[in-house]
């Protein structure tokens, strides 16, 4: 059989549900057979447990940095939620998230207010603060985008 014939549906009553199948799936083939061995090769051989090591590692490393540098050059910012994820939260001095916010853009840096995940309609004030996510820049672009953050804040 080539990639574009299809089975014959086996039971009586099928052709239906097989014609909407085929429909819906289109030309292409969602259960490639070279990706699925690819990646059983990747986890059986070892390689992918290394991958998500080397990666925990790296954000670990990454998230200490930040931390640690903002307790030496900007100590009026709170820290929260470095217990997992690649995102933590930075509270700020009353009034200060705008600001920050555009001194940011112009550096590169792209970093979200907390405000932007209040409900419009929320009756509790809150906080300002800052989400920032240090999973994405590559390893080159980090210490740059660290600094930048830190200038901004201190």
């Amino acid at each position: 059989m080539t990639l574009t014939e299809r089975p014959e549906p086996k039971a009586a009553g099928n052709d239906v549900l097989a014609e909407e199948a085929v429909a819906a799936k289109g030309q292409t083939d969602s259960s490639e057979v070279f990706s699925q061995s690819t990646m059983a090769e990747f986890i059986t051989s070892g390689a992918y447990s290394r991958h998500v090591r080397a990666a925990r590692r790296r954000y670990r490393d990454r998230r200490d940095a930040l931390v640690t540098a903002l307790a030496q050059h900007a100590p009026k910012v709170r820290v929260t939620g470095t217990a997992a994820g690649l995102h933590t939260v930075l509270g700020l001095p009353p009034g200060t998230e705008q600001w920050v916010l555009q001194s940011a853009t112009p550096q590169g840096l792209k970093v979200a207010g907390l405000s932007r995940y209040r409900h419009a309609r929320s009756l509790h004030v809150m906080a300002d603060a800052l989400v920032v996510g240090y999973g994405v820049p590559s390893d080159a672009a980090w210490p740059q985008a660290l600094s930048a953050l830190v200038r901004i804040l201190s």
